[in-house]
């Protein structure tokens, strides 16, 4: 008979694994909500980097997305394919300057909408607590900063 002096510690909260996991619900959350826009939260990124630094080129998005310069070519290439975004080029071996076309920031406008919903379903005053606390951490490390 195991008596409760027996039992095991409970594990350590882990931050790292709490935001994981978490990070994890809001990507899925997130692509469920972008998928009806023809969108995932990797194209989202991209399409808010290009608006965010208009004339952006194929390095720099690489550095701003955490991926390689080929990867970032080839989701550019999807994007541009679509319509919602267009390479200003001026001559072959010169370096990009990829800016969002009209249609790319409408796109953007209701991706937007989309994760408004989301961040209130997730975060919002019917969320769990720990979930609008740790919203509201979010919020103040980030408020004031560009």
């Amino acid at each position: 008979m195991t008596t409760e002096d027996d039992r095991p510690d409970p594990p350590a909260t882990s931050p790292s694994i709490v935001l994981l996991t978490l990070a994890r619900r809001i990507e899925s959350e997130l692509n469920a909500a972008l998928a009806p826009l023809d969108l995932t939260v990797s194209r989202l990124a991209l399409l808010g980097h290009i608006a965010g630094v208009p004339g952006v080129s194929f390095s720099e998005l690489a550095r701003m997305a955490g991926t390689t310069v080929q990867s970032v070519h080839t989701a550019v290439k999807g994007l541009a394919v679509a319509g919602l975004v267009r390479d200003n080029t001026a001559r072959a071996g010169s370096a990009s300057a990829i800016e969002l076309t009209p249609d790319g920031a409408r796109l953007l406008r209701s991706a937007k909408d989309a994760v408004a919903v989301v961040d209130d379903t997730l975060f919002g005053p019917d969320s769990d607590p720990v979930q609008r606390q740790i919203a509201d951490a979010v919020r103040a490390a980030f408020e004031g900063r560009p």
